[in-house]
């Protein structure tokens, strides 16, 4: 019999944890934040004018063509598996700025746009 004390690191998935903003666990090579930085140098005018106006407000033209362009960089070409990865996979959490986006949302983005 051993006289060694079992000790575990600390577990406690209740505790708020730093660092919150996503930006700071993506590396700075990562894809995510090409694409991120592609479409950020864009013209917001190119977004703007294929949209009407009223209604609810839309999602973010540049947060919806990030998260598809990304998606398909990833081999994500459906719908429903981008909306997944929204929910799953950090870079896509880092680009949508946490918001998830239904899949009929973006399949509307992507062929009306």
């Amino acid at each position: 019999m051993s006289n060694q004390t079992v000790t575990f690191q600390d577990y406690t998935m209740n505790q708020l944890y730093l660092p919150m903003d996503f930006s700071d666990l993506i590396p700075e090579d990562h894809v995510a934040r090409i694409v991120s930085d592609m479409i950020d140098a864009l013209d917001d005018q190119l977004f703007v004018d294929v949209y009407k106006g009223g209604g609810r407000p839309a999602y973010h033209p540049k947060m919806m063509a990030k998260i598809v362009l990304y998606g398909y960089t990833q081999g994500l070409f459906s719908a429903r598996a981008i909306e997944g990865a929204l929910k799953e996979h950090l870079p896509m959490m880092w680009l949508s700025a946490s918001q998830a986006p239904d899949f009929n949302t973006i399949n509307r983005f992507r062929s009306e746009r």
